[in-house]
């Protein structure tokens, strides 16, 4: 990754959005952005368009032997697995050797309930059923930096559902096989797994019918409404206890957490899509998801996504794709062809979807050259490396798109043995706008090269 000047922080210790920055600064162009006509820092520095994040999870591995290029860098060779990004190879790069240390634990089942759990934290789980502890993910310090200058912080879906309680693997709770978001150690963050709910959370109140002066007068009496209340609570809390006017600067820091995100509606710029059909099968239902993920990013609703194809340790039957069985009973295939072949079947398919997800990114053009694709970093990985061994090592990982310009996408990178994923993540904070000295057990430094 090209090394920029450290992200600004502001007193509160949030970082500043380069677009802010930029516009405070009173920077200008005399001509056109040519992009294209530019070194890639240039273009990076030009393009104040905002950065988004997302991760996409896959239960259990992938069969690495048909996954990993036998070449590196650029123009990398795209093995049986990798062959539907070929359409988009030039925007993703395959990295090899990384790992999740925390995931691992010496003589304790449970794999796929920790490298679900620890996926986005890169935390030591608590073992335990009832007493759940973790870490706060990649996302949600993320979110809880630069998440209130969108209307949702954060978006949190998968295919799968199920509540955060019970014993999913050898004693360690179901929360953790089943979130790869948590905000706080003890606090997963439950997913949307209905598209039409998902319709509804994103856009409740849109009217289409409206014209944009309409638009205007609602969000002004809005704020106004909002600034009454303010008023109103400020002359009053000069009359409170100290414990009722702690209480009051809770409400105020709530209003204008609000006020915020009114301000961030979009609604000027948003045409809510139609809305998905009440009846969907599993495909249908992934791609409605899918649409909804980059519509959301496209009306800046929100810059970060966390989506799980499954919950860790997956048994979903794929014979609507001509793989059927248990998907995790088959990934313990001990080189059996049959299941080999059925893993195969699964491993593309999963990235077909990831695919068709970059491709209409792409297609989303957000001006000076740069697509929504150009303009994120989107992470797909596993809670493992391989169904049968079960290792932490080597994970299967992809990074796609371009970070605002600061990225070389396109690449195949092998990394040093045990290399911490967590490198990674502190990489796409840094990018996103957010500085970080550590993060999990043991991300230490910006992974290079990127």
């Amino acid at each position: 990754m090209k090394r920029r000047n450290p992200p600004k922080i502001a007193p509160w210790g949030k970082a500043i959005s380069r677009r802010s920055f930029l516009r405070a600064a009173g920077v200008t162009l005399a001509l056109p952005l040519m992009p294209s006509a530019l070194p890639r820092e240039l273009w990076a520095a030009g393009n104040t368009n905002p950065r988004r994040l997302m991760f996409w999870f896959v239960p259990n591995g992938m069969q690495m032997d048909w996954w990993t290029p036998s070449s590196t860098g650029s123009d990398y060779d795209l093995p049986e697995m990798l062959e539907p990004l070929a359409p988009i190879q030039h925007k993703v790069s395959v990295l090899s050797g990384l790992a999740n240390e925390a995931a691992r634990v010496q003589g304790v089942p449970g794999d796929h309930a920790r490298g679900t759990g620890t996926f986005l934290t890169c935390r030591t789980l608590n073992h335990s059923v009832d007493d759940i502890y973790n870490g706060t993910s990649v996302d949600q310090v993320a979110a809880q930096a630069l998440g209130s200058e969108t209307l949702f912080p954060s978006l949190e879906l998968g295919l799968d559902g199920g509540a955060p309680v019970g014993d999913c693997d050898n004693g360690y709770s179901c929360a953790y096989q089943r979130n790869i978001s948590w905000s706080s150690p003890t606090t997963p963050l439950p997913k949307i797994t209905d598209p039409r709910l998902l319709f509804s959370r994103l856009f409740a109140g849109v009217d289409p019918t409206l014209t944009q002066a309409e638009i205007e007068r609602r969000r002004a009496l809005r704020l106004s409404v909002l600034d009454s209340v303010y008023g109103d609570a400020q002359s009053l809390r000069g009359k409170l206890s100290r414990s009722d006017a702690l209480k009051m600067d809770e409400y105020l820091h709530s209003v204008r957490e609000l006020e915020v995100r009114i301000e961030n509606l979009g609604e000027s710029t948003c045409t809510a899509p139609t809305a998905p059909a009440a009846e969907l099968d599993f495909e249908a239902r992934l791609a409605a998801l899918r649409e909804l993920m980059v519509v959301a990013m496209r009306c800046d609703l929100t810059r970060i996504t966390s989506f799980m194809f499954g919950n860790g340790g997956s048994n979903r039957n794929h014979s609507f794709i001509g793989a059927p069985g248990a998907h995790h009973e088959i990934s313990h295939h001990q080189g059996n062809e049959e299941n080999l072949s059925i893993l195969r079947t699964i491993g593309r398919w999963e990235v077909d979807h990831f695919a068709q997800l970059l491709l209409a990114m792409d297609a989303v053009d957000e001006g000076s050259g740069c697509s929504l694709l150009d303009n994120s970093m989107i992470y797909f990985g596993s809670e493992i490396e391989d169904g049968d061994s079960h290792s932490h090592s080597n994970l299967p990982v992809l990074l796609a798109g371009g970070g605002g310009g600061e990225l070389v996408p396109g690449r195949h990178i092998i990394y040093g043995e045990q290399t911490p994923v967590a490198n990674l993540f502190m990489a796409m904070l840094e990018n996103f706008g957010v500085l970080t000295t550590s993060f999990g057990e043991d991300g230490h430094e910006v992974l290079p090269a990127l």
